[in-house]
C-alpha cells in the first residue's frame, strides 16, 4: 500500500498537468504510448508468445490511432460507438468465465481483438474532449476524475464495509458495497464538478447520470482484464507502476469509460 500511494502522488500531478496545460497534439502522443504499453501488455494477457508478431500487432495499433487523427469527426465517433457497444458485450462475457478461456490460437485471436476495442476507443474518447477545448482543458481531466473516484472509493468503501462478493470468481476483493461507494461518490463529484464548469438544470442531471454510466463501465474494465489476467495465470499485466501493475492493471477502467463519457457528453451538447 505504501508503494502504491507513493506511486500515486508521483503520477497523479504529471496527470493532472498534462491534462490542463499541454497541447492536444503531445496529449495525443503521451497518451498513445501509454496505450500501446498496454496494447503490448494485452498481447501477453491474450496468450501470444512471439514477441516480434506481438510488436507488428502494436505497430499497426499505432497505425490505426494516426489514421483515426486525420480522419473526419463522424469516423470518431463511429470509432467511439463502436468502442461503447463492445464495453457492453464485454458486460455479458463476464458472465461466461469460461468463455476464451482455453489457451488456443482462435482465443488468443478473440482477446486481441477485444484489445484493440478496449484500448483504440478510449484514446479516441479522451482526444475529442481534449480537441473540443481550449486549455486548460477541463473536460478531459473532469472525465478522468469521475473515474479515478470512482476507482478509489469503491476500494475504501469495499475494504471497509465489503460483505457481498461483486464477482467472486473473476476478483475476489471487489465487493457490492465497493460498487454501491464508487457510484454514490461519482454522483457527487459529477454534480459538483458539472456545478463548476457551468452546467445546470436538467443538462447537469443527465451528466450525472452519463457520469454514473461511465462509472459502472470502470468497474466491468476492471473485472474484464483481471479475468484475462485469470485466464492467463499472471497477477498483474507489466510493472511500469510500482505497487499498482502495468499499464493495463492501472487503466483498464479508464479504457472502458472514457467511451462512454465522450459520446454522452457530446449527446448533451456540451
Amino acid at each position: 500500500m505504501k508503494q502504491r500511494i507513493i506511486t500515486a502522488l508521483l503520477v497523479a500531478p504529471l496527470a493532472i498537468a498534462l491534462m490542463l496545460l499541454a497541447s492536444s497534439s503531445a496529449v495525443a502522443v503521451i497518451i498513445g504510448g501509454l496505450c500501446l504499453i498496454a496494447m503490448w501488455e494485452w498481447t501477453r494477457l491474450s496468450g501470444m508468445r512471439s514477441r516480434p508478431l506481438r510488436a507488428v500487432l502494436v505497430a499497426l495499433g499505432g497505425a490505426a490511432m494516426l489514421a483515426l487523427w486525420f480522419a473526419s469527426l463522424p469516423v470518431w465517433w463511429i470509432f467511439i460507438g463502436i468502442g461503447c457497444a463492445w464495453w457492453v458485450v464485454a458486460f455479458f462475457w463476464l458472465r461466461q468465465f469460461s468463455f476464451a478461456a482455453s489457451p488456443t490460437n482462435e482465443n488468443a485471436a478473440i482477446k486481441l481483438v477485444a484489445g484493440a476495442l478496449a484500448i483504440l476507443p478510449a484514446w479516441a474518447g479522451l482526444m475529442r474532449l481534449h480537441l473540443t477545448q481550449g486549455s486548460p482543458h477541463t473536460w478531459a481531466l473532469y472525465a478522468l476524475a469521475v473515474i479515478w473516484v470512482a476507482d478509489s472509493f469503491a476500494y475504501l468503501a469495499g475494504s471497509r464495509w465489503g460483505r457481498v462478493k461483486l464477482a467472486p470468481q473473476i476478483s475476489p476483493g471487489k465487493t457490492r458495497e465497493g460498487l454501491y461507494g464508487a457510484l454514490v461518490s461519482t454522483a457527487v463529484l459529477a454534480a459538483f464538478g458539472g456545478w463548476l464548469l457551468e452546467v445546470r438544470g436538467l443538462t447537469l442531471f443527465l451528466l450525472v447520470i452519463v457520469a454514473l454510466i461511465s462509472a459502472v463501465f470502470s468497474v466491468v474494465g476492471d473485472l474484464f482484464e483481471s479475468l484475462l489476467k485469470r485466464h492467463a495465470g499472471v497477477k498483474d499485466s507489466g510493472a511500469l507502476f510500482p505497487g499498482h501493475g502495468g499499464v493495463c492493471d492501472r487503466l483498464d477502467g479508464v479504457f472502458a469509460a472514457l467511451p462512454f463519457f465522450a459520446l454522452g457528453k457530446a449527446l448533451l451538447g456540451l
